[in-house]
């Protein structure tokens, strides 16, 4: 059995399919640049709680307590130090916390910070907000 073309009222109706396609493509190309918007606004603002991680624990191998010991200088940090000096550094960002603060072998500050990331364009794939942290360690040395 062959087929012959169909032609005049015969022929389906296929006027419009093609807009709901394209219309469906605008959609999910819309979707995917807002995702992308917010993917890369959390991105910065772990890159920002890092470099706020950093800072502290630079400022904190700062709180260390000269000695000398048979004309040998040490440098040894205490927890208390290191608290205090990125206790400072911190408080001047508004959207950071100090989580932790300490030393663990006296000549290293260790420092952990959070913060809590919200998308700025609220679209039903990303979460509402992420809780994100950082975590720096900066050496103490004196040669």
């Amino acid at each position: 059995m062959t087929r012959r073309p169909l032609t005049g009222d015969e022929a389906p109706d296929d006027e419009g399919t093609v807009l709901v396609l394209t219309i469906g493509y605008a959609l999910l190309a819309l979707v995917l640049v807002l995702v992308c918007a917010d993917a890369t606004s959390l991105y910065l603002a772990q890159k920002r709680a890092d470099a706020v991680a950093d800072a502290a624990a630079l400022a904190g191998a700062d709180g260390f307590v000269l000695s000398m010991d048979a004309g040998d200088a040490t440098a040894a940090l205490t927890d208390d130090g290191i608290r205090d000096q990125a206790a400072e550094i911190v408080a001047a960002f508004d959207t950071v916390t100090l989580i932790a603060a300490g030393t663990p072998d006296g000549v290293s500050a260790r420092v952990t910070v959070a913060t809590v990331w919200h998308p700025p364009v609220l679209t039903l794939f990303v979460p509402e907000g992420v809780r994100l942290e950082a975590t720096a360690t900066s050496r103490n040395a004196l040669r």
